[in-house]
């Protein structure tokens, strides 16, 4: 095996954090100064002190204020690069802004803007956010089923009108944002669109829900409890026989009704027709993913300033040494750190090819996306609970800006597509639908286990062997029985889809590396990613080794390799979140990082 080329003390000593930054945010200033400005103003201040519905209102208030930074709110529905932006950075300060963002621009705004069948629409309302937008899909029996959902609008003939109603109480919206707070609302709800007595299946429909003086008639809305996190003005939501324009239903090549009830529609299925109709929830997968990595990142920025500013006893007695002074505290924020940059770097790729992906792509396209979504989101709760951990039981409280991190983060894996149900829709898919990774060369035991290109390998190794087995536990599935194929290919499936997803999370940062910037950052991020790859290739070492991708003395350097990136990389920790920018307008209303 080759030896290491770098001494564990050449450690990076010029490595400038605008460098990295640069190559993090290489989209350009554009797309993310204006989100990271907006957030330093004070009213985007850390406000743990505030009550429940202060902060429901505050998040609305919040809201008006990135609004107030658009010249064109069209246009950033319409970008899905700046969307995301616009997640990433709100983010960083609260989840709950970042929520209903998501939901009146992308949900809501999107799906309106979407509709080019029906008659021009006046949505200067929604644009100047005189009314906010919300988004009615999941209902209290239907989450990860909502194709099934109860809810119907009939379509009155003689009155050219719908009629929109929840026949029981499974059929009920549940958690959209639908309370008083925020000021009057309507919402693009997906409902049955019965009509000459069919069901044509799910369609979205334009519903006004309040104004000044209250929730309309017909309407009911009830608060939901206090969920963990962010807070959010969640709520059930339900109708009784209300009447809607003909103009409410929002058409596409999905589906068209005319006056005299009569439908037409280029899609095959209802599911289908269901799936076209929400299909602003791909580009939703990519602003959780979003949120998700701009709350990682903050988290990080907060756990590494924390560990070099508290103090502790020290080896020597009478000597006090910084947090970060123990390998035990550092190499934990330090793989966490490198995961980071694999997110954002992943998250930029999948975002690219989303927004250029040409139409026979677009299945492909959308698995990407929702595998993204799955692994960023897992990711980045697990950053968010060390970050947490590694600051002790000062962040426990929420005025130090940690606690609702990872419940943000559990939002974000259920929402827009629960995790493990857009993982498993995946995973069935690429069994058959994906191509098999080629064969890597087996080892020679001399290879460096610095050497990306071979360490990427690995990877490759595991996503093969995890489809090889995928196909063949599907083929010995009991003939007949769908269900029962898919119990017994399921867990290959998803070790599939898992490795695969981190390969393109490699390959993402490696592209990365061949951005233009200065030798050092350069150099540092190199390490980075070897390191984010041994950690990953560590996890598959007993099947590398059985499969030959990893002889019995590479599997034993391992840990000493890290522990040799670790030690080089340690300096530049502080470095490497700075990079991150989160404002400084933040950090220092965060009590822990400013007092003893």
């Amino acid at each position: 095996m080759t030896t290491h080329t770098h001494s564990a003390a050449d450690s990076h000593p010029d490595l400038d954090s605008a460098r990295l930054s640069d190559v993090l945010f290489a989209e350009g200033v554009d797309v993310h100064e204006i989100w990271r400005k907006a957030i330093s103003a004070d009213l985007f201040r850390h406000r743990a002190d505030a009550g429940t519905e202060e902060r429901w209102q505050l998040s609305y208030e919040r809201l008006r204020a990135l609004n107030d930074e658009l010249l064109r709110p069209e246009a950033l529905v319409q970008d899905p690069r700046a969307l995301a932006a616009l997640h990433e950075w709100t983010a960083v300060v609260d989840g709950a802004t970042a929520t209903v963002a998501g939901i009146h621009y992308n949900l809501f705004l999107g799906s309106l803007l979407d509709d080019r069948l029906s008659p021009p629409r006046d949505l200067s309302a929604f644009t100047g956010l005189v009314r906010t937008g919300t988004f009615l899909c999941t209902e209290r029996a239907h989450g990860n089923d909502a194709a099934a959902l109860e809810t119907w609008a009939r379509y009155d003939r003689q009155r050219e009108e719908f009629v929109l109603n929840t026949p029981n109480e499974g059929a009920q919206k549940y958690m959209p944002n639908t309370s008083g707070a925020g000021g009057p609302k309507s919402a693009v709800v997906a409902a049955r669109l019965l009509a000459d007595g069919k069901d044509r299946g799910v369609f979205l429909f334009l519903v006004p829900l309040s104004d000044d003086h209250g929730t309309l008639p017909g309407i009911t809305v009830t608060v939901l409890p206090e969920r963990v996190g962010s807070p959010v003005d969640h709520c059930t939501t339900s109708f009784d026989q209300v009447r809607l324009p003909r103009s409410a239903l929002l058409q596409g090549e999905h589906g068209r009704l005319l006056a005299d009830g009569s439908f037409t529609s280029t899609v095959g299925s209802a599911r289908k027709r269901f799936l076209h109709a929400i299909a602003r929830v791909t580009v939703g997968k990519l602003c959780m993913s979003a949120s998700a990595v701009g709350g990682s990142r903050a988290a990080l920025a907060i756990a590494v300033r924390y560990a070099h500013t508290r103090h502790i006893s020290g080896p020597v007695a009478g000597r006090r040494v910084p947090l970060a002074a123990h390998r035990s505290h550092h190499s934990r924020l330090l793989e966490r750190v490198a995961t980071a940059y694999a997110m954002t770097f992943l998250h930029r790729t999948v975002t690219a090819r989303w927004i250029t992906h040409e139409p026979g792509e677009q299945a492909d396209s959308e698995r990407l996306v929702a595998l993204a979504k799955g692994w960023i989101t897992w990711q980045a709760r697990e950053i968010m609970i060390e970050s947490r951990e590694r600051c002790g039981a000062r962040a426990l409280f929420p005025v130090n800006g940690l606690a609702e991190y990872s419940a943000n983060a559990d939002g974000a894996i259920t929402a827009e597509g629960d995790n493990l149900a857009i993982w498993c829709k995946a995973a069935a898919e690429m069994i058959f639908g994906h191509t098999l990774a080629p064969r890597p060369p087996k080892a020679t035991g001399h290879e460096s286990l610095e050497d990306p290109d071979f360490l990427r390998r690995g990877l490759t190794t595991a996503e093969r062997h995890w489809h090889t087995s995928a196909r063949h536990d599907l083929r010995r599935g009991e003939p007949g029985d769908a269900l029962a194929r898919w119990n017994n290919a399921s867990a290959a499936a998803l070790s599939l889809a898992d490795a695969y997803t981190v390969g393109q999370a490699a390959d993402a940062f490696a592209a990365a590396l061949t951005r233009k910037t200065d030798p050092h950052a350069r150099a540092a991020l190199n390490d980075l990613y070897v390191l984010f790859l041994l950690s990953q290739v560590q996890t598959h070492s007993g099947l590398l080794l059985a499969e030959g991708a990893l002889s019995a003395e590479q599997v034993r350097a391992l840990p000493r390799t890290r522990h040799t990136l670790t030690a080089r990389l340690a300096p530049c920790l502080p470095a490497l979140t700075e990079a991150f920018s989160v404002p400084e307008e933040h950090l220092a209303t965060l009590p822990m990082l400013t007092s003893p």
